[in-house]
């Protein structure tokens, strides 16, 4: 189970970061999905877990619109990434320009069954404009 908040370097000359070890301790293999995910973010998943929550966004009918749009949305800019013993790992041009990773800082966030990477201001503005809703 991912859980936790992690500031992270972000080198953006090469879109490479680092994943925290607890987050590394998590994840089987040396890989893992990165997605678009909702609100700005990007989705980070365990293989198995991604197979997971994609089965269960798979079981909603084509034919219906938010369906096609959800699945749309996570697969178009999926991708498959590795990282070495140290956790480095390069995002995906795509998957940066989505987040909108400019700074040198990221947050990682655990989420339970997946990890989230925030531009580090997207990360404080979603807390600060949340926090009533969620308590």
């Amino acid at each position: 189970m991912f859980f936790g908040e992690y500031q992270v370097s972000f080198q953006k000359e090469k879109n490479r970061l680092a994943l925290p070890a607890k987050v590394r301790n998590q994840i089987k293999g040396e890989e893992v999905v990165l997605a678009q995910g909702f609100d700005g973010c990007i989705f980070g998943y365990e293989k198995g877990e991604w197979q997971k929550f994609t089965n269960r966004e798979l079981a909603g009918s084509v034919t219906e619109k938010k369906s096609r749009q959800i699945r749309r949305h996570l697969f178009s800019g999926a991708a498959v990434v590795s990282y070495d013993s140290q956790g480095r790992t390069v995002i995906p041009q795509n998957l940066v320009n989505y987040a909108n990773l400019i700074d040198s800082l990221a947050t990682i966030i655990g989420a339970g069954d997946h990890f989230e990477i925030w531009n580090n201001q997207e990360w404080k503005k979603y807390l600060e404009t949340n926090k009533q809703e969620v308590w």
